[in-house]
């Protein structure tokens, strides 16, 4: 069985659930301006063919995703020349996202 954008759970496929992934974290980022950051670059002027990288800094790190060019516009925050350095966040720090509540609710 091929595996690719197209294979399904049987209720999704891959591609699916990376888009909506992609406008939930653009959600996020939009409601948290003054936190997002995207660029064309990183923090070492390196980037992958037609692609960016948007993050969002939050009170316990950064948290990154990588997307192509075709979807820089869903992400209304501010353009830098280049990413921060990366922090060494992983996929399971996407809990540092959490963070953003409380800090929003001033605890």
């Amino acid at each position: 069985m091929k595996i690719d954008g197209n294979t399904s759970d049987g209720y999704h496929t891959f591609d699916e659930l990376y888009h909506h992934r992609m406008i939930l974290f653009s959600i996020i980022c939009n409601q948290n301006k003054r936190r997002a950051w995207k660029s064309k670059k990183h923090n070492d002027g390196t980037m992958y063919d037609n692609y960016f990288i948007v993050g969002i800094t939050t009170p316990e790190g950064d948290y990154t995703y990588h997307y192509h060019l075709d979807n820089w516009h869903y992400f209304d925050v501010m353009e830098v020349s280049f990413a921060p350095e990366w922090d060494g966040h992983k996929p399971e720090d996407i809990t540092r996202l959490l963070s953003l509540i409380a800090d929003i609710a001033g605890r």
